[in-house]
Parts: structure tokens; sequence; C-alpha cells
């Protein structure tokens, strides 16, 4: 049971701007140390927060699947209890310290040659975000699609770039991406407030901001409004959830990696609590939205629960009609996995589950160029871009 001293004083530290502090306050408390912790004056004093990186090796993107049997139930994917250990090392979905020492990524790494990647600004009554755009080399006046990739907490536009890769499939595919940037002054760790309820509203806070790049570049740029994403890790991946809930009229699909759905948490707290044992009850989460969602998540992940990841394709009621196929595959030499797919009557994909067995909390299939990522697991990037081209909205509205 969680301290309420301890809390409270968590609680304190956040709204005081210290998330680093309260971040090793709520580690203590998750170790089981908030009897010991030294007290002066009221407050609890805390050792730093200290970060232990994934550990990495070989890249394989092949995979190799076979299909379970169909099933025809009318429901999305189904929920799998898991009685997991959760050391929680860190808190990615609320506050890290940086990487120490890491080596920035190279351009070769970011972006191809020939291409280009470039730095502006946005700014609306809820502030202002830098952000990084990559412009494909055959860019011209024909509509493109556009993806934009929400970094995790301690990440950089081109640290996230790297390590997803992004850039490079987007090429491929003739795509523009946007990177919007978290900046210290919004969050210490420069973290995405998912937990926070003014940035989990339309037309207001965060939201705003990501919806504001989204439609500056649709402005300024050969963009086709129907066919718009938004994708992230961790705290990003939560910011990408709340986006499609909010946003449903601008993106066609949503990409969750190692994230929560819109309203997992209200504060630090419950953040607290669904990170470290999945979403509430569905009166606490709202309502998911219509946009076709496709989940990455680890199922050894101590820093978010895999079972947030379930919850963020939870429908509110069950639909006719509609059909789950199961696939089993491994990445040869890395990770195996489950692919749940939930189709309409029609066919169509509504939602994708990916649950990479034995990974935790890093970006599956990523490059070692980037932070956060696992080699060996079944390529995200991937996956994701290929599930965001099969889905276009059908109507659209520019505001």
């Amino acid at each position: 049971m969680l301290n309420p001293e301890m809390v409270r004083e968590a609680t304190r530290l956040t709204r005081a701007g210290q998330l680093v502090e309260a971040t090793a306050l709520l580690q203590r408390m998750l170790r089981g140390d908030g009897a010991h912790a030294a007290t002066r004056g009221g407050a609890v004093h805390v050792k730093p927060a200290r970060l232990e990186p994934p550990t990495l090796d070989l890249k394989a993107n092949v995979v190799e699947e076979r299909e379970s049997g169909p099933s025809t139930q009318a429901t999305s994917v189904q929920r799998r209890k898991r009685h997991l250990p959760f050391g929680m090392k860190n808190l990615s979905g609320v506050s890290l310290p940086g990487p120490v020492g890491r080596t920035p990524p190279s351009k070769g790494d970011i972006a191809p040659d020939g291409t280009r990647f470039v730095a502006a600004t946005f700014a609306n009554a809820a502030g202002s975000r830098t952000y990084k755009l990559f412009i494909p080399s055959r860019a011209d006046r024909a509509p493109r699609p556009l993806v934009v990739m929400l970094h995790g907490c301690t990440q950089s536009p081109d640290d996230f770039a790297a390590g997803t890769r992004m850039n490079f499939l987007a090429e491929e595919q003739n795509c523009f991406v946007v990177y919007p940037e978290q900046p210290r002054g919004a969050n210490q760790a420069k973290c995405w407030n998912w937990f926070r309820t003014g940035d989990q509203q339309r037309d207001g806070g965060e939201p705003s901001l990501i919806a504001g790049i989204t439609r500056k570049i649709m402005r300024e740029h050969p963009i086709d409004p129907k066919r718009v994403y938004v994708a992230g890790l961790s705290a990003g991946g939560a910011a990408a959830a709340i986006m499609g809930a909010t946003y449903p009229d601008l993106y066609a699909a949503v990409g969750v990696h190692s994230g929560l759905a819109c309203g997992a948490a209200s504060d630090l707290p419950t953040a607290l609590t669904a990170m470290r044992q999945g979403s509430g009850p569905r009166g606490i989460a709202k309502a998911c939205s219509p946009v076709p969602t496709i989940v990455f998540h680890g199922d050894r992940d101590t820093t978010v629960h895999p079972d947030n990841g379930e919850r963020v394709l939870d429908p509110p009621g069950e639909a006719e009609g509609q059909q789950a196929k199961v696939v089993r595959g491994r990445v040869p030499e890395g990770h195996a996995y489950t692919r749940t797919i939930l189709a309409d009557g029609g066919g169509v994909a509504i939602s994708e589950h990916w649950s990479v067995h034995g990974a935790g909390h890093a970006w599956s299939g990523g490059s070692p160029a980037g932070s956060y990522t696992d080699p060996r697991g079944p390529d995200a990037t991937r996956e994701m871009l290929r599930f965001f081209l099969e889905h276009s909205l059908a109507s659209f509205t520019r505001r």
C-alpha cells in the first residue's frame, strides 16, 4: 500500500516542478523503502533517480508467422490476465533523468540522403513548441500522407527519428513525418503530460499544440487531409491515444507503443497506479474513439504494465459482425509475438495488438542509434506505417 505522506510529498514536488525528485520518491515507495525515508522539516528527502536503459541485442526485421484458429467473437483483443513482478526501475511515463553520456545520432542515422529534416516552431494560446519536419525527396504538389511522431521521456526528435527509423520508411512510402518536441520547461524530463486532465482535452493544453502543429504542416505542405496519422512511445504513446480520442476528425489512425489509454490517469498518484497495475476501471478512462489503432507492447514491460496496451483497444461496447484473428510469429534470433487483429464486417482492420514476448519498455525492432529500442522485436515502425496507409478518413473537417 502506498504511503499517504509520501504520495502527498510527491504531489507537492510535482507542483513545484521538481519532477525528477518526485519520481525518485515514487520509486522508493515501489521498492518498499517508504518507512525508512529520512525527513527534515516535514519534507521527505530522497536519493536521485537512476536510469537503467534496456539491453539491446541483434537486429532482425524478418518474421515468421502462423495463424491460430480464427475467432468470430464480436469483441476486441481478449484480455489476458498477467501476474508479473512489477519492480519498476523507472517511471518513463511520468519522469526520468536523461541518458548520461549518450552520443547524439549522426545525420545518416536520422534521415536518408537527398531528404530534408527542418526545424520550426508553432505557438497558440496554450504556449509554443518546436518541431522537426521530415520532407521526402519526392515531395511535390501531389498530396502526401503525414505521420505525427511523439517521442518518449528524455528523448528528442533526432533521437526518436534515429531509434524508430521512421524517416527512412517514410522516404520509401513518400510520406511527411513531423516530430513535435516537449521542452524541459513543460516537463523536466521532457515527458508529454498525459496524466493531467488539462492535457487530455480537445482545443486546450498539449493536445491543442500537437493538433496545431499538424494543421500548420497541412497548410504549408502538400498533405492529404484524409491520410494524417499519429503515433508515440511511452508518454508519447499515451499522448497519441489522447490525440485519437480528442481529434478523430483529424487523424485517420493511431499507433500506441508502450503507452496508456486516454484518461488512464488524472494526476500523479493515479498515473503511478495505472503504470504499475494497468488502467483503472472503464468508468475512469474515457470512451475509446472510433479511430483505427495499432498497439505494440512488451509483455515484460516493468515501466508501463502490459494491460495498458490492451485497455487502449477496449471498445465502449460490442459490435456485431466483427471478427478477431490471432497470428503468432517470431523474429529469427529475436522475440516471439502474438498479433491479434480485429476487423469489421467488411474485413477492414479496426485494430491490431502486438504483444512482444520477453520485451521490455523499448521501441520494438528499433535501431541502437536511438534510445529505448529493442532490435530483437518485430519492426513496429514498418507495421505501424503499413497499418496507417491502410486507413483514411471517410470524410474530414479542417478546423
